[in-house]
């Protein structure tokens, strides 16, 4: 994780973009890419080009990367806190 914070912390540095986002401009752009993504599957769910989903996919992880990184908290961290939380609402099945 901290090999894939150094990389895309530095690729937003050098453009600049660290210093004109904000915590609503990184979300805006999280859904805006997820809508990008969800087009592929939009008229047929089976026959998409996975590379092309793949891309989107990759926006949709790198903005959300940059989101934990602008709040300051580590992506690992809150999925595991949040799969305590899921895991008490939706326990295994027996």
């Amino acid at each position: 994780m901290e090999e894939l914070k150094h990389i895309v912390e530095s690729f937003r540095a050098e453009r600049g973009w660290d210093k004109i986002d904000t915590e609503a401009s990184l979300a805006k752009s999280i859904i805006i890419e997820a809508a990008e993504l969800l087009e592929h599957f939009q008229w047929e769910e089976d026959n998409y080009d996975k590379k092309k989903v793949c891309d989107e996919l990759a926006d949709v992880l790198m903005y959300s990367l940059a989101l934990c990184y602008h709040l300051n908290v580590d992506p690992k961290e809150i999925i595991k806190e949040k799969l305590v939380d899921v895991a008490r609402r939706y326990p295994k099945k027996q």
